[in-house]
């Protein structure tokens, strides 16, 4: 609420840690200082998977209700935004177990361990889709679904790894509400997304003005 209010900026948006989703599934993290978030316990197996179970958005009762609040107090002044990671992201951190420049062991899964790999993602878009839908009911006017690592694949694997499960997610909230996908630093697929269902496309490609110190994405 305080940027709508001190700022004036068009909406305001509910930015709830995206690792919450692996956390409502039952793989549990923990916040190292100036670390960042580890897994005690990360995907490794066809046994770690099934012991994941289906999360449903009760689950993650506290951001529907902070969704519902922040709509009352805007009282209509301006558009309330969802926010979800999206399944290639959440996989980065539920196989890697930490955060990581590179993400090898989360790309080297997905060669070795390519069937678990989709079975995988799969299950991690539709339990997004069902939460992004619940924010949706809560309040939220559009939804975002941040896909922070997908910069990490060649324009060849996001199409196999990453762009499916987004335009699955995009084509099960069509009929909810609009939908932003924000793959970062994927500028090659943003010919392939703009046909998708979604409302908005980002890649957050940074542009500097030559004639002054501007930037904008």
């Amino acid at each position: 609420l305080q940027p709508v209010d001190i700022l004036g900026v068009d909406a305001a948006i509910i930015f709830s840690d995206i690792l919450v989703i692996p956390e409502a599934m039952g793989l549990d993290y923990e916040m190292e200082e100036n670390k960042g978030p580890m897994f005690p316990k990360k995907i490794s197996s066809a046994r770690d998977l099934t012991g994941l179970h289906v999360a449903i958005a009760e689950e993650l009762q506290y951001v529907l209700d902070a969704i519902a609040l922040t709509k009352k107090e805007l009282n209509g002044k301006v558009p309330l935004i969802g926010f979800a990671g999206a399944p290639w992201t959440i996989f980065c951190y539920m196989i890697e177990g930490r955060g990581s420049k590179t993400w090898d062991k989360a790309k080297q899964f997905g060669y070795t361990e390519t069937e678990l790999t989709h079975q995988l993602l799969k299950k991690i878009a539709a339990i997004t889709s069902d939460y992004l839908k619940a924010q949706i009911k809560a309040g939220a006017d559009c939804v975002q679904v941040f896909d922070s690592w997908a910069g990490s694949l060649s324009p060849e694997d996001f199409k196999q790894f990453a762009q499916p499960y987004l335009l699955q997610i995009a084509d099960a909230l069509k009929d909810f509400a609009p939908v932003i996908l924000f793959p970062k630093g994927t500028w090659y697929a943003l010919e392939d997304l703009s046909k998708s269902s979604a409302s908005a496309i980002r890649s957050f490609l940074i542009t500097a003005c030559e004639h002054c110190s501007a930037k904008w994405d």
